[in-house]
């Protein structure tokens, strides 16, 4: 295998944009390798199987949508956790590629046990590491409604957008903050 950070960087993200072009069921290595515009056979070089360019694309699309920790240095507040979810709102909806090839992996992962596990564990880091971080910086809110609402109302804005109201983002968010936990 080869071990070049940078191309297989290169040959994960386009693994990602196949996954939210043409879902997992166009994710070969051919279509890698057209999609990062290398050589035929490159991405096989990288990955020893499909399963293992799946693990890969989970664990990076992770990355790719992963706060900036420079976002999250400011004082607890309303305002602050609204500003956060609208800036994740922001940085998903430049990245839906990602996103979308997010939801293509959690589906194949109901019919891959060891990619489940992988983003079951990933998944329950981040959510972890989120509520530890809410808590911490006092944020108001629960932050379990808080992820089950910003995942729900994503899904629905990358999925199907016009569906939602404009503006009700930041009505659901005052309203889930103003819940008592």
């Amino acid at each position: 295998m080869r071990t070049n950070p940078e191309r297989r960087i290169q040959l994960t993200d386009a693994a990602i944009e196949v996954l939210a072009a043409e879902g997992a069921r166009g994710l070969t290595f051919r279509s890698v390798d057209v999609a990062a515009a290398v050589p035929a056979g490159t991405a096989s070089n990288y990955f020893a199987n499909r399963d293992e360019l799946l693990l890969q694309a989970g664990l990076r699309v992770h990355d790719r949508l992963g706060p900036d920790p420079r976002d999250l240095d400011e004082p607890a507040s309303t305002e602050f956790l609204t500003a956060l979810v609208e800036l994740l709102q922001r940085r998903l909806a430049a990245d839906r590629s990602g996103y979308l090839a997010l939801l293509e992996l959690r589906l194949e992962a109901t019919r891959r046990p060891a990619l489940q596990t992988a983003l079951s564990e990933r998944v329950r880091a981040n959510l972890d590491e989120n509520i530890r971080l809410h808590r911490e910086h006092g944020l108001p809110g629960d932050p379990l409604l808080l992820y089950l609402m910003i995942g729900g109302f994503m899904l629905e804005q990358l999925t199907l957008p016009g569906v939602l109201p404009d503006g009700l983002l930041a009505k659901v968010i005052a309203q889930v903050v103003s819940t008592p936990e």
